[in-house]
């Protein structure tokens, strides 16, 4: 038997008898950026977010344009590793090269708010949802950026002319 082949089998194997939880694993994917993260100027504190709630920096709330409003995710300090659970509540950062902005206590939490800006890894689970629309959601950003990922990794196909006579 070979590699693959085993691996299958043992993946089958695994999962007879796990019913849902077994399923529930292999459909929580997550959806990741890199980037930059920067955080709040105070000057933003108490202003109406886009999700209509008022922005308090000592929460764990977060800016993203490419995630659903109420999206729950984790960012991951690269420079030292350090990490914390935010939500989603507003859009932006509107900086070219920067991912998602937080609050101060998230930035805290990170030991960003001396460099104010760092290189992170955001990461958005299915299971992490407070609800099925938003679990949905997450798993359409994974959907689209595999099927991205695929197009950029097909050969060109080469095309021959044929003269005509």
């Amino acid at each position: 038997m070979d590699g693959a082949r085993g691996l299958s089998l043992a993946l089958v194997i695994a999962g007879m008898g796990c019913g849902p939880a077994f399923a529930q694993a292999l459909d929580d994917t997550a959806f990741e950026q890199q980037g930059k993260a920067s955080y709040y100027h105070n000057r933003f504190e108490g202003r109406r977010t886009a999700n209509g709630e008022v922005l308090d920096q000592d929460k764990f709330t977060a800016a993203s344009t490419s995630l659903p409003l109420g999206t729950r995710v984790t960012v991951i300090n690269q420079e030292n590793g350090r990490s914390v659970d935010v939500r989603v509540n507003e859009r932006g950062p509107h900086v070219r090269g920067r991912v998602i902005d937080v609050t101060e206590a998230a930035a805290e939490k990170l030991d960003m708010k001396q460099d104010g800006i760092t290189k992170v890894k955001v990461v958005a689970r299915p299971s992490a949802q407070p609800n099925e629309r938003l679990k949905a959601k997450v798993r359409q950003k994974v959907a689209a950026k595999k099927a991205v990922q695929q197009q950029q990794t097909k050969k060109p196909v080469a095309v021959h002319r044929v003269a005509q006579n």
